[in-house]
């Protein structure tokens, strides 16, 4: 149907589409709309860290060539012996603040150490995963939920703080807000495949989708 298995997207199968379609008109006419959607991957989830510190607040391009200058010192994949071997200095001038490449170092050398596991998130459940990511310096609710999609390829996360995620409910149902409540009700309607979802709300709030665009009708 509007399944994508390729190595290197995020994968998932036409069981999640057909869920998703049978659960919601609306969401199913956005996904007819869409079509298929191929979300590239992270890599490994030291690699997801790096990049998701680096990205904040940044725009694509600017995360590009900045990953692109860190690459060329680290090598590619982004390796926590890599990152540990630099300086602050070093990393500042791949073009990121003070600030985040402390947090990058920070991580990287917790790691090495052993005090922070990142094989265990593997086993653990979405909550413990995003509850152990965000002991990290640099690393929030939000970043930690996008690892675990981008690196991990969790099916069920559904992020309240994406402006992203936001503006798509917003186009596709038509609210002029999406409230803490409204937004909960969609996590359980869509569950277990809420990464699913968003990958359309995503897709449907770049504005460039027939049939859907910003000037949709002001109401609840």
């Amino acid at each position: 149907m509007y399944s994508c298995n390729e190595p290197g997207f995020f994968r998932y199968d036409d069981e999640a589409i057909e869920y998703l379609m049978s659960k919601d008109k609306k969401l199913a006419r956005a996904i007819k709309a869409v079509g298929s959607i191929r979300r590239p991957m992270d890599g490994d989830v030291f690699t997801s860290v790096v990049k998701s510190i680096v990205g904040q607040q940044i725009s694509t391009s600017a995360l590009k060539t900045v990953l692109g200058r860190l690459t060329e010192k680290t090598g590619d994949p982004i390796t926590p012996e890599a990152v540990s071997s630099l300086s602050i200095d070093d990393l500042q001038g791949c073009g990121m603040t003070f600030r985040k490449a402390g947090y990058i170092k920070s991580v990287a050398d917790a790691v090495l150490s052993g005090e922070f596991d990142i094989g265990a998130l593997e086993g653990m459940d979405d909550e413990a995963a995003i509850k152990t990511l965000t002991s990290l310096k640099g690393v929030g609710r939000w970043t930690a939920e996008m690892i675990l999609i981008f690196s991990m390829n969790r099916m069920n996360v559904f992020a309240f703080d994406d402006v992203g995620i936001h503006r798509g409910i917003r186009m596709v149902y038509h609210h002029r807000v999406v409230s803490r409540e409204l937004f909960e009700k969609y996590r359980q309607r869509f569950t277990p495949y809420c990464t699913v979802a968003s990958l359309y709300f995503w897709q449907i709030s770049h504005m460039d989708v027939p049939g859907y665009n910003h000037d949709y009708p002001q109401k609840h």
